[in-house]
């Protein structure tokens, strides 16, 4: 088992009557990708911001590679710690190689660092450009530069894919799997769940300031014993009153129907049996779609 990047003990932060993070428990292990989902107002940014150390926790103890947040070995930690706000906010004057070398230089890293980084992000065209000319997502793609300085051994990402168009969005994911090749730990909240469900190693649900789940996406589905969703494509002439008889005797249910194709649900438990059901009905149904629960189902049925 690796060892714990980060390790969160019971930790809640109240702003005056506000109780933003109630009681968490939460470890993150050494080159997971991990994300952190939840509605708006859950505490996410605020649980970041306790791990980052920039803001003390009301009560409770965090832990970031070892070194107590608060401690006195936090400072050399905080030079292995790389942080991607929700919102990035930068000097519109400078041009984009100037702001990477100011950051590089209250960071302590090396100012060689910057070219490569900002061609790392696609952004080597626009390094002498002023960062007020700069759109939303290049902004974005010059925050994860930054947060990329000093190689660090550990990433905070906070809604890391805002004003990013698909393509960038694709090749921002390529980038992380590269870090989390390369051993770096990764932490990341976001609200578009679709993005991350296939791409996180475990992830938390926070509503309302508490720990809902933690888990793999497959093992939150297995909890939840959420239903599956098929949709039969029916051949022309197909018995439909059989083929919904037969289903139905194996698990099927909710079922909803018109000429071409008959949508059902099953429990997790009757997959197979239905399954085999389906695969009984040979020529008459000419294909099927099977939907496991997203990562939004799986939300929803925590957050309810």
């Amino acid at each position: 088992m690796n060892a714990s990047a980060i390790e969160v003990c019971a930790v809640t932060k109240d702003f005056a009557a506000l109780r933003a993070v109630d009681g968490v428990d939460l470890a993150v292990d050494a080159g997971e990708l991990f994300g952190l989902i939840g509605h708006n107002g859950a505490g996410k940014s605020t649980l970041f911001r306790m791990m980052l150390g920039l803001i003390a926790p009301s009560a409770g103890e965090i832990r970031v590679l070892g070194q107590s947040v608060h401690g006195d070995g936090f400072r050399d930690v905080r030079r292995k710690v790389g942080y991607l706000p929700e919102n990035v906010v930068f000097y519109d004057n400078l041009t984009g190689i100037e702001t990477l070398r100011f950051f590089a230089r209250m960071k302590g890293a090396d100012e060689t660092e910057c070219s490569g980084l900002l061609e790392r992000v696609g952004l080597a065209a626009a390094a002498g450009r002023p960062v007020g000319q700069y759109s939303k997502g290049m902004r974005q793609r010059l925050g994860f530069a930054q947060a990329l300085l000093g190689k660090p051994a550990l990433l905070f990402l906070d809604e890391p894919t805002t004003g990013l168009d698909p393509e960038a969005i694709h090749e921002f994911y390529q980038a992380v799997q590269n870090l989390r090749a390369e051993g770096v730990t990764i932490i990341l909240s976001s609200h578009i769940l679709s993005e991350i469900q296939e791409r996180v190693s475990r992830l938390a649900i926070l509503r309302s300031g508490r720990l809902q789940a933690t888990g793999s996406v497959h093992e939150l589905r297995e909890k939840m014993d959420l239903p599956l969703s098929m949709v039969l494509l029916l051949a022309e002439g197909a018995p439909l009153a059989d083929i919904q008889r037969d289903l139905v005797a194996a698990g099927a249910e909710a079922l909803q129907s018109d000429d071409t194709e008959l949508k059902f649900s099953c429990a997790r438990k009757s997959k197979m049996s239905v399954l085999a059901a389906v695969a009984a009905l040979r020529e008459t149904v000419r294909d099927v779609h099977v939907r496991e629960p997203s990562l939004e189902d799986v939300y929803l049925g925590y957050t309810a």
